[in-house]
């Protein structure tokens, strides 16, 4: 069918809800990666209902017609861009708590919900979801979901993929299946529930989400803020607080030049030359307790340390590096980009983003979940924006990437953390998967989706 008769059953059956303007069609070309599609989507299908996003996708099946799901598009791998002759489906729309239950520890949400308006609306029962982002604010519970996110409190308290109990996804076709269960238990059949967490979009649309929520934690919270002369000497640090078997809430580090970029975004002193820093908090009944044995280790370790008892303090302390991204775009464009490697191997991964920035005369200024190993090197360029004020990374920037990427697969690591495969890191995931990995993979997707139609160039493309 044509692309005009495409949109034209799209209208009869969704009306007003389906928007060909060019400026709704050029927006969702491109993500927070920076990266854009090639050419434009037929329509953005702006979804309020479960129905909606039925119709969509039978009338996307029966025309073989590509569906590429959004949300807030705040993804950094490019995996929510839609190009030419696809639909772009945002389900942004649809963004109601539809339950809390208090006694169970459950909600039940639409994906379109922003994650943080979600831990407000739980705070009045006294509850909170722990996936923490950093784009908490900005980001939707199902893009959470699908790209598998984890964020500064995950050492502790888990990524996604530990706090959901079951999601509603609509197939390809347009069926509704409801996956997992309301219960703590349940080993029913295949884990699919597992299995489309982290799918980023390739196996059907997140319509709804049952959440394990947990009770708002009670006692203090304990912030320390540790210098060190150099990052290997911070991770260094931070591999020894992990040894110690104290289990700090968030353990985040920041290297020298992410540091002084932030220091000087916020209008504070610069840090001394070269000095990097790990930001540690603490919280519940053992707060302070375990506060003093981390600060104990720090200062073995060789740092200065400062450590709060005050919750205000603790949160100004914590926006230094939560304030990282803006910090980083005034040094140039920059390419996000996330790895984990084992905790023990973070100061050899440091060592490695070194010799990266060394041998490819790139500046790479990165900050760490240091409690969970996952990094994030920001690879700073200049270039020019194309007409569409979309800046692509040039191709020295990616060899200097391709070399991080091997790096952290030779220590053990991973290509990504949180933030999913999308375009950007697709030629990679044979790589750390392996072919026949990599094949499997790809054929579990075809079971969910025989024509290909859901999101496709995404993830198994090489």
């Amino acid at each position: 069918m044509s692309d005009s008769g495409v949109v034209a059953r799209l209208r009869a059956a969704l009306g007003e809800r389906v928007d060909t303007s060019a400026t709704a069609r050029r927006a969702a070309r491109a993500d927070l990666s920076g990266h854009v599609a090639s050419g434009t989507p037929l329509a953005v299908v702006n979804a309020r209902s479960v129905a909606d996003v039925q119709q969509t996708l039978r009338i996307a099946s029966a025309t073989g017609t590509p569906v590429v799901t959004r949300g807030a598009a705040t993804g950094l791998a490019g995996g929510a861009n839609a190009g030419d002759g696809e639909i772009a489906l945002s389900v942004r729309g649809m963004d109601r708590i539809l339950e809390v239950r208090p006694d169970d520890l459950l909600a039940v949400v639409e994906p379109g919900i922003l994650n943080g308006d979600l831990n407000a609306a739980l705070a009045d029962h006294g509850l909170w979801w722990a996936p923490d982002p950093a784009s908490r604010a900005i980001s939707t519970v199902g893009g959470n979901i699908a790209t598998g996110a984890g964020g500064l409190l995950c050492a502790k308290y888990g990524v996604v993929r530990d706090a959901v109990l079951g999601v509603d996804l609509v197939l390809a076709d347009g069926r509704l299946l409801r996956l997992g269960h309301r219960t703590v238990k349940g080993v029913t059949g295949l884990d699919l529930t597992s299995l489309v967490i982290g799918s980023e979009g390739t196996l059907g649309v997140i319509v709804g989400a049952t959440l394990k929520l947990r009770r708002l934690i009670a006692g203090d919270v304990c912030t320390i803020a540790a210098t060190f002369p150099n990052v290997r000497a911070a991770a260094e640090a931070s591999a020894a607080v992990t040894a110690s078997g104290v289990q700090p809430a968030i353990m985040e580090l920041m290297d020298a030049a992410s540091l002084a970029a932030v220091h000087a975004l916020l209008s504070l002193d610069p840090p001394t030359a070269g000095a990097a820093q790990l930001t540690i908090q603490t919280d519940g009944p053992a707060a302070t307790v375990e506060a003093d044995a981390i600060a104990d280790v720090l200062r073995g370790s060789g740092g200065s340390v400062a450590l709060s008892h005050d919750r205000n303090e603790g949160e100004r302390l914590l926006a230094i590096r939560r304030s990282m991204h803006p910090a980083m775009e005034r040094l140039g464009t920059t390419l996000i980009e996330d790895v984990s490697v084992p905790r023990s191997a973070l100061p050899a991964m440091f060592d490695e983003i070194a010799r990266v920035e060394r041998e490819h005369a790139v500046a790479i200024p990165t900050v760490a979940h240091a409690g969970d190993g996952n990094l994030h090197p920001n690879f700073v360029f200049d270039a020019e924006p194309d007409e569409f004020g979309v800046v692509e990374a040039p191709e020295h920037i990616w060899r200097a990437a391709d070399d991080l990427f091997r790096a952290a697969l030779r220590l053990g690591g991973t290509l990504t953390g949180e933030h999913g495969v999308g375009v950007l890191k697709r030629r990679w995931l044979a790589d750390e998967l392996g072919d026949d990995q990599w094949e499997l993979q790809r054929q579990i997707t075809r079971v969910f989706d025989p024509q290909g139609i859901l999101n496709p160039g995404k993830v198994f493309t090489r």
